[in-house]
């Protein structure tokens, strides 16, 4: 049996172990798991320098090196996710009734475990714990195949975890980190069919498309994130200027950062020098159409088929509009079905857009960085997916489950 069969097969198994174990030990556990990660900050940032160090060796991008790094913050915001998820309800056991047929069958659906998932990701060592905590509590084992750049953290943070596990007399095996970030050892991941149930990738492009190109296993995308900002002709200056900063500088290589830009026609002459100055103020280069290049210094000019990019750094896409359909046009176009903002007082315009725009998250009136699994109350996310099954958008607890029907007679046959 080669490792990667052997990894999937103790996951498989310790994976029914832990369908059992009731609210009340998963919790004890959890809040054992954010002690242990409070207690260990000094072993895992040892262990993230040396991915640092690696990731500054190989000239990573600025956007790379920002996911790969972990701080004490960063460290006890993993810590504070699992003590959210202790807080939430086990998705777990629920019994949803259904109908009761004229035989006299009473049908029902009762939550359950998916079994194996399995999270394919690259420089994000926090999915480590995030993912181990979030299928821990729904249920669940979780393979961990993160990418070379953040071995080492994964690693630390995986063997934290796995302490706790033994310490409750639970199989290691629940959350398990695949020791060798050779590729070829990831495409016979993806073919463990008999043991694993889901696979979510979250990484780059590439890494998406190798995923769902090669795996024999379900796949839920979490892909790129090209969001936008909709100013409208009705919009609240002040509002506008702070939800963009706050969605294009607050932290940029991350998938809930602005990289898009419209703004309606009739606020453009009072709003854009404004917003230009503060994005020149914070070392913002513009790519604009040619409307309104004039308001910035130095603007890079983008022909339509252009626009669509995910800069995950100090960049981003400018478009003048002529109305609300338009903006909702471009962000059709070129938007990639994760996050978008509209910024207006007008109310029945918010809610066109909130209703009509297709994305995982629609906003307004709200930075597109709240659109993260821990600031809409999952506790932490697993993903955040793009494409529509089974989940759309920030996949938390209820994410990690599915139903089975239950059926319960008295002697009932079909005739």
């Amino acid at each position: 049996m080669s490792l990667i069969t052997e990894l999937a097969s103790q996951a498989h198994s310790a994976a029914r172990t832990l369908a059992v174990l009731d609210t009340e030990r998963k919790n004890q556990v959890l809040l054992a798991m954010s002690a242990a990660l409070r207690a260990n900050v000094d072993s895992i940032l040892t262990a993230n320098e040396q991915d640092l160090n690696h990731a500054r060796a190989a000239g990573l991008s600025d956007a790379m090196i920002d996911r790969l790094t972990l701080t004490p913050e960063r460290v006890e915001a993993m810590a504070q996710g699992i003590d959210t998820i202790v807080k939430l309800d086990d998705p777990v056991g629920k019994r949803r009734e259904l109908c009761v047929r004229p035989n006299g069958i009473r049908v029902s659906k009762l939550s359950v475990p998916l079994g194996v998932v399995c999270m394919i990701y690259e420089a994000r060592p926090n999915v480590t714990a995030d993912a181990g905590a979030l299928c821990f509590k729904s249920g669940n084992a979780v393979i961990l195949r993160g990418g070379k750049e953040a071995l080492a953290s994964s690693l630390a943070i995986a063997d934290v975890l796995q302490q706790v596990l033994q310490l409750f007399k639970l199989p290691k095996a629940l959350i398990t980190v695949v020791p060798d970030p050779d590729r070829a050892l990831m495409l016979e991941l993806l073919q463990q069919r008999d043991y694993i149930d889901l696979v979510i990738p979250r990484g780059g492009e590439g890494l998406i498309n190798f995923v769902s190109d090669n795996s024999k296993i379900p796949v839920i995308q979490h892909f790129k994130g090209v969001c936008h900002l909709y100013v409208d002709k009705a919009a609240d200056v002040e509002k506008a200027l702070n939800l963009l900063l706050n969605g294009k500088t607050q932290r940029t290589g991350v998938c809930n950062a602005l990289e898009g830009l419209l703004v309606h026609k009739d606020i453009a002459d009072t709003w854009l020098p404004i917003a230009a100055q503060a994005l020149e103020d914070s070392g913002v280069r513009i790519n604009a159409d040619r409307r309104s290049a004039g308001y910035f210094n130095g603007a890079n000019i983008l022909e339509d088929q252009e626009f669509g990019q995910e800069y995950l750094r100090l960049e981003i896409a400018v478009k003048i509009v002529d109305s609300l359909d338009d903006a909702m046009e471009h962000i059709a176009q070129f938007g990639s079905h994760h996050t978008e903002v509209i910024c207006s007082e007008d109310i029945q315009a918010a809610a066109r857009f909130q209703h009509e725009v297709d994305a995982s998250v629609v906003m307004a009136n709200a930075s597109s960085r709240f659109s993260d699994g821990g600031e809409l109350g999952l506790g932490a996310e697993i993903g955040i997916a793009t494409t529509k099954l089974h989940a759309y958008g920030p996949m938390g607890l209820e994410s990690l489950t599915t139903e089975k029907y239950l059926v319960d007679g008295h002697g009932q046959i079909r005739e």
